[in-house]
């Protein structure tokens, strides 16, 4: 199911997982694999006929003055890179339409082919959060002991539509891989992109592995894209009020519980168009 370009020389490395799609809220999960990734190269590539309806994911054709010149076609591709000395494998690209068992069975046998030593989920989910405070990172862990510090899972069920990148967790770590994943909660009348969210994925990663990640354009992105946010929603009484009331909670250090976050993602389900299931961008009022 994929094909390996390369096999470089590494050391124990860590191998970051992020698709588009569903958990993918906003692309802060994708958008986050790629500002780690860098300039990666590319060194697997998987097969897009066995992967993808293309009824669903369209390719895309340039025509140029009447000419048929080029086809970008969906792929999922693993990327090697090195990162504050640590060698990086970074799997991203569309979320697969088809054969989500033998995607994952595919990954494990990449994953142990180049001796990962440990799978690292990035994703993102619509949540009741302010983009007024620091993005919330909901963690999830094969083995508990892989979490560093206070960083917990939450507790109790919480029972959700699933996704490729959870399928290619669980079947990596019942090949013997350790997984970790970090889901950042994005605002739910959000549109677009959403740098803070990336910026909390990142920074995330880096307390995981003990590693400085740069994030000095995302930064300067976040200041911008807060600012858009803050005039928006100043023309908004409702809006500024649903805001502080999001504030509130938060000041009450209120958690959000697992019932709680799966009916606000069956509400995002519910109101979003086909086009933001897919990741391409998270509903918001705030823009009406």
């Amino acid at each position: 199911m994929y094909t390996l370009l390369d096999q470089p020389v590494l050391r124990e490395p860590v191998m970051i997982s992020a698709l588009s799609g569903w958990v993918d809220a906003a692309s802060a999960g994708t958008d986050a694999a790629t500002h780690v990734a860098g300039e990666a190269r590319t060194i697997a590539r998987f097969d897009g006929d066995a992967l993808f309806d293309y009824r669903s994911q369209r390719p895309i054709l340039d025509i140029v003055d009447g000419v048929t010149k080029r086809t970008v076609w969906p792929e999922v591709t693993v990327k090697h890179g090195v990162l504050a000395e640590r060698d990086l494998l970074v799997l991203s690209g569309s979320e697969p339409d088809l054969a989500w068992n033998g995607f994952s069975a595919a990954v494990l046998d990449l994953a142990r082919k180049l001796g990962v030593s440990q799978l690292i989920t990035f994703g993102s989910v619509p949540a009741a959060v302010p983009h007024t405070l620091p993005a919330p990172v909901m963690t999830t862990a094969s083995d508990l002991s892989l979490l560093k510090g206070e960083v917990r899972p939450p507790e109790g069920l919480l029972r959700v539509p699933a996704a490729a990148v959870s399928m290619i967790d669980q079947k990596v770590a019942e090949g013997g891989i350790p997984t970790v994943g970090f889901f950042v909660q994005v605002p739910h009348y959000v549109t677009g992109s959403y740098p803070s969210g990336v910026i909390a994925l990142v920074r995330r990663l880096g307390s995981h592995l003990d590693i400085d990640v740069p994030l000095r354009e995302l930064l300067d992105e976040e200041r911008a894209h807060r600012a858009r946010l803050d005039t928006v929603i100043a023309d908004q009484p409702e809006a500024q009020e649903h805001v502080r009331s999001l504030e509130a909670m938060n000041e009450e250090q209120r958690t959000v519980s697992g019932e709680e976050l799966a009916s606000e993602i069956e509400r995002y389900l519910r109101d979003a168009t086909p086009r933001d299931r897919r990741g391409d961008e998270a509903p918001g009022p705030a823009e009406d």
